[in-house]
């Protein structure tokens, strides 16, 4: 009897441990989950770069993975890269690779979509978009123009709390500047949904998931903890981006 009151008790404290998640419900991804770096039209790096997870892209092919140094596997099916840990898919390259490209693609185009048409912010247009030197906390956050991150930026919350961040025009890092995950808040429960262009400065530091209509520029020593998944193209200059455990 004993052992069965521990087991009910620990079911019912996980139990409320899932219902005291705070914001909104996190954004599927699909198969575009199993890439750090996904793009449309092309993804370029100024040696040396470092990705830690899956590069692809789709429809453009594989000539349009610059500075990578690529090695086809025997198969065709990918490429590796000394800058990848993980592997490098184009839509030319062979079955089921298209598909799979195809596939994911548009999950990121659906994941986008979704994020964007989130209803009712808790937050509307904090700090007219200069997020510099503030606290977030779980939630749904929306501005209507373009946001700025000017000075260290902190997300503070549990596990299992989610923050969605609509943003209708560009986003841009200064340099150096950092975002810091605290409470135990994980970085795959951080989405950006980012209109315009979004621009990481030399040297600053990104955490969440970058879901972007255009294209996305990690700066000189830029570093990230997340995915980047554009509609048309990403550029690293020396960057760092690792893919956030799941």
């Amino acid at each position: 009897m004993a052992r069965i009151g521990t087991t009910l008790l620990t079911l019912l404290s996980l139990h409320a441990g899932a219902a005291a998640a705070k914001g909104p419900a996190p954004v599927p991804l699909g198969t575009t989950g199993t890439f750090a770096i996904l793009a449309k039209t092309g993804v370029s790096t100024v040696p040396r770069s470092s990705v830690t997870g899956n590069v692809g892209v789709s429809p453009a092919a594989a000539t349009y993975l610059t500075g990578f140094s690529l090695v086809a596997d025997s198969t065709n099916v990918f490429a590796t890269s000394p800058q990848i840990v993980g592997k490098a898919y184009a839509a030319n390259y062979a079955v089921p690779t298209p598909s799979n490209l195809t596939t994911a693609v548009s999950n990121m185009e659906s994941a986008y979509t979704n994020a964007a048409g989130r209803p009712t912010p808790n937050f509307l247009n904090l700090g007219t978009g200069n997020i510099g030197g503030k606290t977030l906390v779980p939630g749904l956050y929306k501005w209507a123009g373009t946001v700025t991150i000017p000075a260290d930026v902190t997300l503070s919350g549990g596990p299992t709390d989610v923050w969605i961040l609509q943003v209708a025009g560009d986003l841009s890092m200064s340099a150096s500047k950092r975002i810091t995950l605290l409470g135990g808040a994980l970085a795959k429960n951080v989405f950006w949904q980012v209109a315009g262009r979004t621009t990481l400065g030399a040297g600053a530091h990104f955490e969440g998931v970058l879901l972007c209509k255009t294209d996305v520029t990690l700066q000189t020593g830029a570093t990230m903890n997340g995915r980047i998944l554009s509609q048309t193209n990403v550029a690293l200059q020396q960057a760092t981006v690792t893919q956030p455990a799941n």
